[in-house]
């Protein structure tokens, strides 16, 4: 059993989520119990997440993908109350970290993808891009053929780049938009999660291979890694529910 207040401040001396300029609140979103003794993690607080972590017993969940985001309609009706609804009824806290779970040394998304994925070497490029070696060069059949076994989802493969992928930079999410700063990196691969109408044009005239490899499928690991980090620091359970989403 541990605090919800402990918790909480554990989570923001490994996140430091004061260093960032995000678009949505970092740490708690939903106040619920302040006993917590178990924790489900997910990458995003839907509807399905919610209701999967109540029949679990949860007392928190802890998401990539929170609420309240910049812009959005601040209203609580429709299916934000009915999701807001459910964690009041049944007392459980809602914690999000966006950037700061991105950008983690260890627990972040872009180390765990590197981890997922066997890419040696894995630092950071410039902000949240990250570069790494791939263990043995690869054709990009066979690099594709390889984020599918490993995410288990088929990438969207663009670009014309070197016959062989060596060094490879990647940001999960939507961070296609970093494609221009890997091309100047000279990387032979760029992987994100999803892609726009440009990316194709410049993988093509810029001669660099694009693998957009899933939103959601980049982004599974940070709040797995973060979730057993947490459960073996406060002795909590621990179990992460994945809402699989195509994207």
């Amino acid at each position: 059993m541990a605090t919800r207040s402990d918790i909480l401040k554990t989570l923001d001396n490994w996140l430091t989520p004061e260093n960032f300029q995000d678009y949505c609140p970092n740490g708690l979103q939903v106040e619920g119990s302040e006993q917590v003794s178990r924790l489900v993690t997910g990458v995003t607080a839907s509807q399905a997440l919610i209701d999967a972590a109540v029949d679990a017993g949860a007392d928190m969940v802890l998401v990539h993908h929170g609420y309240f985001w910049k812009g959005e309609p601040q209203p609580l009706t429709g299916m934000k109350k009915a999701r807001i609804k459910t964690l009041l009824d049944h007392d459980v806290n809602l914690v999000a970290y966006h950037l700061p779970l991105d950008d983690h040394p260890d627990y972040g998304n872009n180390r765990q993808l590197a981890d997922v994925l066997g890419i040696a070497d894995p630092r950071p490029l410039s902000g949240l891009l990250w570069e790494g070696q791939l263990p043995q060069a690869m054709s990009a059949e066979v690099f594709a053929r390889h984020l599918e076994e490993r995410l288990e989802r088929r990438p969207l493969h663009v670009g014309a780049g070197p016959e062989v992928i060596r060094r490879v930079a990647w940001c999960t999410g939507a961070a296609q938009g970093y494609l221009p700063l890997a091309v100047e990196a000279g990387v032979d691969a760029y992987i994100s999660g999803e892609a726009s109408e440009p990316t194709t044009h410049t993988a093509r005239e810029c001669g660099i291979h694009y693998f957009g490899a899933g939103h959601h499928a980049t982004e599974r690991y940070g709040v797995q890694a973060i979730g057993e980090a947490l459960a073996r620091e406060f002795g909590i359970e621990h179990r992460f529910i994945d809402c699989d989403n195509p994207v």
